[in-house]
């Protein structure tokens, strides 16, 4: 008989403690947006105007500040 994988056991184990548990909370996603997170969007947004992707010719990609000098969101 073949040794049973560690994820397999893994799964199985997690399995018994969502039976006792329940599923994992999910909150609905057609909710209103409260002030506090429009902020923070607006400024995760702004926090990502200030770098560029670049790609190499593999493929492969790396971020770089658009501006080197502009220091006000890091």
């Amino acid at each position: 008989m073949a040794k049973e994988s560690f994820t397999r056991k893994f799964m199985r184990a997690t399995g018994k403690f969502r039976v006792i548990f329940g599923p994992a909370h999910s909150s609905s996603l057609d909710h209103e947006m409260t002030e506090a997170n429009r902020k923070l969007l607006a400024q995760r947004q702004a926090e990502t105007q200030q770098w560029e992707t670049l790609h190499r010719p593999d493929g492969s990609t790396y971020v770089v500040p658009r501006n080197p000098d502009d220091k006000s969101l890091r």
